[in-house]
């Protein structure tokens, strides 16, 4: 299964979660800090501050796994600790090109839940 990174799942489409809470496969990782709904190059910077102190991470809106509205929860398709181990969130070159082709490359590394299911 081949995702883009860079553009929101169809099943919820572009909607701005600024202020929602954020959940890993494992558990809560912070809160919604910025959304772009940039078409192709949409993201979600995260506030990791109640768990990592004072970190900031962006997230390619590919990697949203699911929206609950009604909860105002986020779910991101990675664990844990491949966000504490992502490039931290650089505010002066996040728009630039370089910047987001090293955070895509971190992140396609990673796999999918459908990809580890079907490893199994």
């Amino acid at each position: 299964m081949t995702i883009d990174l860079w553009a929101y799942p169809d099943s919820f489409g572009r909607l701005d979660v600024t202020g929602y809470d954020v959940e890993a496969l494992d558990g809560d990782i912070g809160t919604v800090d910025e959304t772009s709904l940039e078409l192709g190059a949409g993201y979600l910077v995260i506030d990791t501050g109640r768990w990592i102190f004072g970190k900031k991470v962006m997230i390619p809106a590919g990697l949203v796994e699911r929206v609950d509205r009604d909860g105002e929860t986020v779910y991101i398709a990675r664990r844990k600790d491949e966000i504490e181990n992502a490039p931290e969130f650089d505010q002066d070159q996040y728009s630039d090109p370089t910047y987001r082709d090293k955070l895509g490359a971190y992140y396609a590394a990673g796999t999918t839940p459908d990809e580890r299911s079907e490893e199994t």
